[in-house]
């Protein structure tokens, strides 16, 4: 499988929203913290998740950014941050 590493970036005004949303990008986060996360996937899961992030969302008060990291870049890390290194992946 084709996967990617993109960052997902949210900003969600209603508290129940926002606990849903977080819910639901647990489920394919590799890293990250509090509504900034690393998702390692498929464009077929990528596109899914831009579904399910539209009905979870309301357009008019949140905000949602999505960002390709590109895999040529060399990965700066500084604190306890580590860079991401799939040496195995699996999905139960």
């Amino acid at each position: 499988m084709n996967r990617s590493l993109y960052l997902i970036a949210y900003d969600i005004c209603d508290p129940r929203r926002l606990h849903r949303v977080c819910k639901y990008l647990s489920g394919f986060k590799v890293g990250g913290q509090k509504s900034v996360y690393e998702c390692w996937v498929t464009p077929a899961e990528l596109r899914v998740i831009r579904l399910e992030l539209d009905k979870l969302m309301e357009a008019g008060e949140d905000r949602l950014h999505i960002l390709a990291l590109d895999p040529r870049m060399n990965t700066l890390c500084f604190g306890l941050a580590k860079p991401f290194v799939q040496t195995f992946f699996s999905i139960l």
